[in-house]
């Protein structure tokens, strides 16, 4: 290990020497630009000197090097990969680094007209907001421009994935109306595929809980829209559940509430999200002694 990573410390300084002959007079009249691209070279074995060392910021920095050369010469393409590159080193030691790297590499892309790269990896910082360098907020603002890109390039399959993390933390965050209003959409677009059709008892699902966070009476209209658009949704244990949600919500009956959740649950287990969405909905029942 240790091996490697003084291999990759000489290929740096020698990246840096050949950088600081092609910049003399000299330099200039006898080949610069060669010397440049062998400083590109010296820079990308040292940084998989350097991944080969486990030493991932180094590696991430050397990628940059050789990536900011590649700019300077024009050579979008080579940039942009190599921003990819220390964006994968940096994953592992510093994301907040890996989501630098990956915002440059998006502006080579848009600059270039390959959004569908730029949308993939709009989609991986907010991967990353996900997990590593958690901050909702932000995770939400690059999906939705990942979905943006994604509908450009008539990929819709792909922007609706992005469109349902939307969702799923807009409600997480309290933004009900919005989750609703994208779950309705994709929905809806599901509806015209036979493939996908589905699937869409689950989204109305999403958004009749998400409903019920907000108000009873609009949950009662929202779902009797969902049966209409897709009548089969009504033989759905989804929709009785709701159902028996809202009788119980309306009888003030918490008891009875926890019982139909525990009773679905048994048979279809119930996520994170769900049950942070229900236990929200059974705190109002508690909460408001009058829900009609």
């Amino acid at each position: 290990m240790a091996d490697n990573e003084q291999k990759a410390m000489q290929l740096m300084a020698e990246a840096e020497k050949k950088l600081s002959s092609s910049k003399g007079f000299f330099g200039s009249l006898f080949g610069g630009s060669s010397k440049v691209e062998e400083a590109v070279e010296c820079y990308q074995r040292a940084a998989n000197m350097f991944k080969m060392a486990k030493k991932w910021g180094a590696a991430g920095n050397a990628f940059c090097e050789a990536a900011s050369l590649h700019a300077k010469a024009g050579n979008k393409h080579d940039a942009a990969t190599n921003y990819v590159d220390a964006a994968n080193c940096f994953k592992k030691s510093d994301p907040n680094e890996a989501v630098n790297s990956l915002l440059k590499a998006i502006e080579i892309y848009t600059d270039m007209g390959r959004f569908t790269m730029a949308a993939k990896h709009h989609q991986s910082i907010a991967e990353l907001y996900e997990t590593e360098a958690v901050d909702l907020d932000r995770a939400v603002q690059h999906y939705e421009q990942a979905a943006d890109y994604f509908k450009g390039e008539e990929s819709n399959s792909s922007a609706n994935k992005c469109m349902l993390k939307v969702a799923q933390y807009a409600a997480q965050l309290e933004n009900y109306d919005k989750a609703i209003q994208i779950y309705e959409q994709v929905a809806s677009s599901s509806l015209e595929s036979s493939l996908l059709k589905y699937s869409c008892k689950e989204y109305f699902f999403r958004a009749a809980l998400c409903h019920l966070c907000v108000d009873v009476l609009n949950a009662q209209h929202a779902l009797e829209h969902y049966q209409e658009l897709y009548p089969a949704f009504q033989d759905s244990r989804e929709y009785k559940l709701l159902k028996v949600l809202i009788d119980h919500m309306e009888e003030q009956n918490v008891d009875g509430f926890t019982e139909a959740v525990k009773d679905y649950d048994s048979i279809s287990r119930l996520d994170q999200w769900y049950t942070t969405i229900l236990l929200r909905i059974k705190k109002q029942v508690n909460d408001n002694p009058d829900l009609r």
